[in-house]
Formats: structure tokens, C-alpha cells, sequence
């Protein structure tokens, strides 16, 4: 699915997030996604607890990046607003966030493992094993704060007991990163029934990584 990225982050924000459930990555009000206006210093943000059906644009919450508080509305921002703060703040290559309870991912978290490098599919997109990071307190910066500790050079990491986020320099970007951590999540999770799981070489991984982040596809422009 494409998510177009206009002068609009509203509009971008609420499509972001209206695609999660049409791609079964969240159910219900769970999960959240998020884009950044770097040049304004504001994030856009799903409400908290509103059904995504139901979402539009200006129902969008508007937040100061640096100082957290909402700019006009009424409705409050994601519980999750403080680890998504966090990461912009320290991460100044993300302009999007998708957080989701993804079953086959969240799985994962649930047995505190990482999605091990065992799948192309895997080096082509993170390089390496999505990472779990380790069990996180939801208050104040702890989640961001465990998210840039553990993260690789991959756009999504699995936190323990809790789920995923993925990340991008766009709203397709990060969009892309949480459907392929729940795919490939699938995947194992149905390999390892039928045996053992067989990682690839972390050289070989490597090679993959650089084919596919910057010769695969047609440049922009061509």
C-alpha cells in the first residue's frame, strides 16, 4: 500500500494509520503510527483509543516535538506518545513510526527471541536478526530508551511482552518495515515446524543488505 507524503503530515498520519488494520497488523484500537514534520518540530499522531475506521485527518493530535505538549484539539494523543517522542529525538533519520501487536511478531516478543537470520527476505530488509529488546517499564523514556540500545542497523525491533516498531525516513518506509517483520515472523514460525531453522552466514547476510537497499528497483527519477 502506498502512503503518499504531502505538505499534509495530517493526512499522511491518518492514512498511515487507517492501512494498519487493512493489513492485519493491528486489531481493535491496539498499535499506533506516527510521522514527523522535521522542519516544524511537529508530530502527528493517532488519538488514543479511537477506532481506526472511524479515524480522519483532523482527528490527527498535533504535537510539539520538543516540549510534548498537543497543539490545539481535543482529543489526547496515543498512550505511546513518549516513545515515539523519544525516538525522533535521538533517532534524526526517522520522519514515520508504526507500532503494532502483529501476531507472528508479537510471538516472538512473547518468548522474549529475536526473528533469527534464517530468510533473503530477513538480510534484504534489517541485515541482520530483528532484534528483542528486553522487557520495558511503559513510563517516561524507558521503552525509547531500550529501543536505541538494542536496535541493529534494521528499521524494527520486537520488545518483550509488548510488540513492535518499525521505522523509516518516510511513511511508506516505516509501513513496509512493519509488514515485512510480521511476514517473515509468519514464516519462521511455520519453518520451524517442519525442522530446524538454518541462519544464514552474517558476510553472506551482508551481501544481500547492500544488493538490496542500494541496487534493487528503479532509482527515483529513471
Amino acid at each position: 500500500m502506498n502512503i503518499e507524503e504531502p505538505a499534509n503530515h495530517r493526512e499522511t498520519a491518518c492514512r498511515l494509520n487507517r492501512a494498519l488494520p487493512k493489513l492485519d497488523l493491528v486489531t481493535m484500537h491496539s498499535g499506533n503510527a506516527s510521522v514527523l514534520d522535521a522542519i516544524r518540530g511537529r508530530v502527528y499522531i493517532k488519538p488514543s483509543g479511537i477506532d481506526y475506521d472511524t479515524l480522519v485527518p483532523e482527528m490527527i493530535v498535533e504535537i510539539d516535538l520538543f516540549s510534548g505538549s498537543t497543539i490545539g484539539g481535543t482529543l489526547r494523543p496515543s498512550v505511546d506518545l513518549p516513545h515515539h517522542l523519544y525516538m525522533y529525538r535521538h533517532m534524526p533519520e526517522v520522519r514515520s513510526i508504526v507500532h503494532t501487536h502483529s501476531n507472528y511478531a508479537t510471538a516472538f516478543a512473547a518468548c522474549h527471541l529475536p526473528i533469527p537470520l534464517c530468510l533473503t527476505a530477513i538480510a534484504d530488509e534489517f541485515g541482520a536478526a530483528i532484534p528483542c529488546a528486553p522487557f520495558a517499564s511503559n513510563d517516561g523514556d524507558a521503552i525509547g530508551r531500550s529501543i536505541l540500545e538494542h536496535r541493529t542497523s534494521g528499521p524494527a525491533i520486537l520488545l518483550a511482552n509488548h510488540g513492535v516498531f518499525a521505522w523509516g525516513p518516510n511513511a511508506d518506509a516505516a509501513l513496509k518495515a512493519a509488514v515485512m517483520v510480521e511476514d517473515v515472523a509468519k514464516t519462521v514460525v511455520l519453518a520451524r515446524q517442519l525442522g530446524t531453522i538454518r541462519e544464514i552466514d552474517a558476510g553472506e547476510a551482508a551481501i544481500w543488505f547492500d544488493r538490496y537497499q542500494n541496487r534493487y528497483g528503479q532509482k527515483r527519477g529513471a
